[in-house]
């Protein structure tokens, strides 16, 4: 009797000592579960807002590059700083395809392959290729240039001067009578043979 007395005594003391010791623990538990959660929030809060602000400085450093229209430049980082990552997809959509250096350089070689086009000489007849000391197309024989009389540089056809040797070509170009020689001088000369004739009989 006595011994089933001291069992139950011992069992309620151990009751009654405990749930302190347990509620302590949970407690402890709780709180430290609490300030994780509030340091992962707290990072990924400031990771958003890094990431946020790094979307409008990418935003306006693209559209920087892309246009020169002020107005453009605004919207853009505006469509982005409201929308956020839904504003960054159209805002992909909507931008222009090139770079304002893509273009300059797009048109560095569209100058020079003009450029090249327009040093290489072409028959106007054939479109043959032609060198610049070409007198006659050697496709079609059409006459490209002609030779000077004086110094004999190659000329352009509808050049009227050398600008080598300042010749007029309009006056050289125009060839004699053919069986026209020049009049010789007067002087000197007999006289005709009628009057020869006309001066014995006197």
């Amino acid at each position: 009797m006595i011994t089933h007395l001291l069992f139950h005594f011992t069992l309620a003391g151990i009751a009654a000592g405990n749930p302190p010791a347990t509620t302590s623990s949970g407690s402890n538990t709780l709180a430290a579960l609490q300030n994780a959660l509030s340091i992962i929030i707290a990072f990924a809060v400031a990771f958003i807002a890094i990431f946020w602000l790094s979307l409008i400085v990418w935003t306006f450093r693209d559209i920087r590059s892309r246009s020169q229209d002020f107005l453009t430049q605004i919207l853009a980082t505006v469509l982005v700083a409201v929308f956020f990552i839904g504003g960054l997809f159209i805002y992909l959509i909507l931008r222009p395809r090139q770079t304002l250096a893509e273009i300059y350089e797009r048109q560095l070689e569209e100058e020079s392959l003009l450029a090249e086009m327009t040093e290489r000489q072409t028959c106007d007849n054939c479109h043959a290729r032609v060198e610049s000391d070409f007198q006659i197309c050697p496709s079609c024989g059409k006459k490209l240039k002609r030779p000077c009389p004086k110094c004999e540089r190659l000329l352009e056809l509808r050049w009227s001067f050398c600008p080598y040797c300042a010749t007029n070509l309009a006056a050289t170009s125009m060839p004699g009578m053919p069986g026209m020689a020049p009049m010789p001088s007067m002087q000197g000369m007999p006289p005709p043979q009628s009057v020869q004739m006309g001066r014995r009989y006197e």
